[in-house]
């Protein structure tokens, strides 16, 4: 059961003992005018259509204040604003290659162990930032409810940067080797 629901089912009964029935209590002050199920059915609606739209965009659109719709969005929805996760950029091709090679790997090491091993890793730095992961957000219930193609964001390598490559063995480690890369 979601959490929202578990809370609600927790209040009513609550609720019910306390006053001996589920109706609301009396309360004090203004009752909220501008969250009524007319802007919370046009907030859903807007997220189904587009998920990465700011809830800034949606307040100015909708003529309502942005406290208002991140209110329907996180309250009354039960959504989130998630950030995109940065991935690297996995062609078929790619994930055939890495599977052939840590299939050689195993063999080649079954019987002699890592001792002769060394174990190497390069990292490519770009220039240029490629997303602003603050700006750039999903709103959803759940990180797993984000469709695929809005979860991620691709990240392709760019021919102007530096490559700072590095080794470790068994015997010890490598000084840190920076290539030009053009």
């Amino acid at each position: 059961m979601p959490r929202s629901r578990r809370k609600f089912v927790y209040r009513t009964i609550l609720r019910y003992k306390q006053i001996g029935g589920v109706k609301d209590k009396a309360r004090s002050g203004r009752p909220s005018s501008l969250t009524t199920p007319r802007l919370v059915k046009r907030v859903r609606g807007r997220i189904r259509v587009n998920p990465r739209r700011s809830m800034r965009k949606m307040a100015v659109d909708l003529q309502v204040p942005r406290h208002t719709i991140q209110n329907v969005v996180n309250t009354k929805l039960g959504m989130y604003s998630f950030k995109r996760t940065k991935v690297h950029h996995l062609t078929d091709q790619v994930k055939q290659k890495r599977m052939s090679r840590c299939k050689g790997l195993l063999e080649r090491h079954a019987n002699h162990g890592l001792e002769t091993t060394l174990f190497s890793d390069e990292k490519i730095f770009t220039i240029q930032e490629v997303t602003n992961s603050q700006n750039d957000r999903i709103i959803s219930a759940t990180r797993s409810s984000i469709p695929e193609k809005y979860r991620y964001v691709s990240r392709i390598q760019k021919p102007q940067s530096v490559m700072v490559w590095a080794g470790v063995s068994a015997t010890g480690r490598t000084p840190l080797i920076f290539v030009p890369l053009e």
